[in-house]
């Protein structure tokens, strides 16, 4: 185990929701240990716990929320701080999307690098698999094993001639989050962009913040930032993803053409299969709560 964390100042950063299309300002603030990653929409007076339970759509985005209010595409602000090991931190917002900045999390981590991450004293708990835990439905498979870390293996598969399959496996660590997943860029095909914005999708979107992929190539002027980008881009989705169990989990979790939607069940199957992981027996009664989404 190692101590919790926090940032060690206030910063901000403001830019275009990717879905709404609709502008927002954001506060990242140092919290206290065992507050875990909150959500505060100003505008509404609202309090959002990052967490399985706050969950209300996976479409294209992870959005929670309950009703009336919403914080959308909230996975790449969580992916930077679960990739850095940020435990507690309180994220305000003026609006209903997190802003897409250039769509991947590289932003993000500077952001929160440059406000400083603070050790605070008290250690935190890891949930730790320690035998196989399967999800499948009719499109997806997560399998999550025993493994002395965080491993996560991705598997995707597209009817597109660029894309096709592709797959990575990466040992989830500060250093590999910085370098190899977070710089990997949301990424879309201009075909489905019609259908996107007809359903209130896709509002913000532009070459800016998404790789967008044509019939003969890539749109983007300035081409991929690696070949694999696409796989990339997807194991940074599940690392935010991953972080709304509210703890660190220590596995191999490896997911076959998987999304937000089939990430957000897996949890739910990960926190029923309490034969499958240890979780300490010292966390207090409040955290253990954290677990717990029905």
């Amino acid at each position: 185990m190692r101590l919790q964390r926090t940032i060690k100042k206030e910063t901000s950063f403001r830019g275009i929701g990717l879905h709404t299309g609709k502008h927002a300002a954001v506060k990242l603030k140092p919290a206290p240990r065992d507050t875990g990653i909150i959500f505060y929409r100003i505008d509404k007076g609202a309090i959002i716990k990052a967490n399985i339970s706050s969950v209300i759509d996976t479409a294209f985005a992870t959005t929670i929320g309950f009703e009336g209010v919403k914080i959308r595409t909230v996975e790449h602000l969580l992916a930077a701080a679960a990739g850095l090991g940020i435990d507690n931190m309180l994220i305000e917002v003026d609006g209903p999307e997190i802003p897409i900045l250039d769509g991947s999390s590289a932003d993000l981590v500077a952001i929160i690098l440059d406000a400083g991450i603070a050790k605070q004293g008290k250690k935190i708990s890891f949930i730790k698999i320690t035998k196989p835990v399967i999800y499948e439905d009719n499109h997806s498979r997560i399998v999550a094993l025993p493994y002395d870390g965080m491993r996560i293996s991705y598997y995707i598969s597209f009817n597109h001639h660029l894309l096709g399959h592709q797959e990575l496996t990466m040992d989830i660590t500060e250093e590999n989050f910085v370098k190899e997943i977070a710089p990997a860029r949301t990424f879309g095909f201009l075909r489905d962009v019609e259908m996107l914005q007809a359903n209130g999708l896709a509002k913000g979107g532009s070459l800016d913040n998404a790789v967008v992929v044509g019939d003969d190539g890539i749109l983007n002027a300035s081409g991929l930032r690696y070949n694999d980008e696409f796989v990339r881009h997807k194991i940074m989705d599940t690392v935010g993803d991953l972080s709304l169990i509210g703890f660190p989990i220590q596995g191999h979790v490896m997911l076959e053409k998987a999304g937000h939607t089939a990430n957000v069940k897996f949890l739910k199957k990960l926190v029923q299969s309490a034969d499958c992981y240890n979780f300490p027996s010292e966390v207090d009664h409040l955290n253990h709560r954290a677990l717990n989404y029905s």
